[in-house]
């Protein structure tokens, strides 16, 4: 299982999320073309189609787009949330599927304890205007 996480930036959850180079072979090959369209399933079960979409001279620098705007709506992602690709290959390994999973840090009085996956939407209380 082949994997990228990366911290999303605030271009990342406002404009198009920015690949790292590093991991391009965790996605579907070019094969030659600057752009390629591939599917990435959530934990609830929605099939997303991103599309992954380099330079045509010089340094690649991928960038994901297409439905990348409506998954971060989906799951109310802001910067310093994090994202994770993984790329399984089913049992008669035929094809490849991809999965895609958003966490955000789970502090406790400044502490990081870890992360915990995002679903949905979630209310930032954070964000609430005092009463």
């Amino acid at each position: 299982m082949a994997k990228f996480s990366k911290k999303l930036s605030k271009t990342d959850v406002r404009k198009r999320l920015a690949v790292p180079t590093r991991s391009l072979s965790s996605l579907p090959s070019f094969d030659g073309a600057h752009a390629v369209y591939f599917q990435a399933g959530d934990e609830r079960g929605e099939v997303w189609t991103f599309k992954c979409s380099i330079r045509k001279r010089r340094h690649p620098k991928p960038v994901l787009s297409k439905d990348w705007l409506a998954f971060v709506d989906s799951k109310g992602l802001k910067a310093g949330d994090m994202i994770e690709f993984y790329k399984e290959t089913n049992e008669a390994a035929t094809a490849h599927a991809y999965k895609v999973r958003a966490v955000r840090q789970i502090k406790i009085f400044g502490v990081v304890f870890g992360y915990a996956p995002i679903t949905a939407i979630t209310h930032d209380s954070s964000d609430a205007s005092p009463i």
